[in-house]
């Protein structure tokens, strides 16, 4: 089995969380999608336990933005101010980590990973595959793709999705566990570990099962307040974390519509 997870964005506690639900699970395999850094306090710490766990990692576009590889240029002014801060905080072995990771590859003939896009093989990993049409060109990315796998996983978005594309028509599937069709091609979501941007605020990932021909979803409760007192104390929280929820969810929204 394949564990997939995604958009950790260094917060440590939701990590920890998931990575013991794959323990108990026994899956062999784990894949992240990329973003392992980025909003939260804990970035080498991240890394760390994705590196003892023999992670297959993807590069996000908060990792590729933390190395230099990519500006901040299009990133709210919350994320660039955690993109600093995470530079000075990583460890040079850290950092040359983050830029050896790949934008795109295959696993174990199983699937190929990206972060945000299958299309187009420049700045793929800051598409968003957020609407029927970016994700049609994804799908022919996939249908022509040279390894003939027929499974493309994907983050970028926080939101979990599984779509699937069978004699051109797409479907977009929303049980827990999703048969699959060998004669279909699919694009998987697993959500995100440790940013949630949906009303369902615990960490997610997907479990793909070649055995049984399956890819199930899976959600992880955790004591979110640890993370989010680093990631206040730190600074890189917004005003409103610290308001009750019912002031809090407005603002939240007001928020997300200003810096995106």
């Amino acid at each position: 089995m394949i564990a997939v997870i995604s958009d950790i964005h260094a917060n440590l506690e939701a990590l920890e969380a998931v990575l013991a639900e794959i323990r108990r699970e026994r899956i062999g395999t784990i894949v992240c999608l990329g973003d392992i850094v980025g909003y939260n306090a804990d970035p080498s710490e991240c890394i760390r336990r994705l590196r003892n766990a023999e992670a297959l990692c993807i590069a996000g576009n908060h990792d590729r933005a933390v190395t230099g590889q990519i500006t901040t240029e299009g990133f709210n002014p919350l994320a660039a101010r955690a993109v600093d801060w995470t530079r000075d905080r990583l460890t040079p072995d850290e950092l040359n980590w983050l830029a050896a990771l790949p934008l795109k590859t295959v696993i174990d003939d199983r699937l190929v990973a990206v972060h945000g896009a299958l299309h187009p093989d420049m700045g793929c990993e800051l598409v968003r595959l957020n609407t029927d049409e970016k994700r049609l060109l994804s799908f022919q990315a996939l249908a022509a793709h040279p390894s003939g796998v027929r499974i493309c996983a994907f983050g970028h978005t926080h939101r979990i999705g599984v779509y699937e594309m069978r004699d051109g028509a797409v479907t977009a599937h929303e049980d827990r566990t999703v048969r699959l069709r060998d004669d279909s091609f699919y694009l998987v979501n697993p959500g995100t570990v440790g940013q949630p941007r949906t009303s369902d605020r615990r960490p997610s990932y997907l479990v793909l099962d070649p055995d049984a021909g399956t890819i199930g979803l899976r959600h992880v409760r955790y004591d979110a307040s640890k993370a989010l007192t680093k990631t206040r104390k730190a600074g890189l929280a917004p005003r409103f974390s610290r308001l009750p929820e019912p002031i809090r969810t407005p603002l939240r929204r007001v928020y997300k519509a200003i810096v995106g």
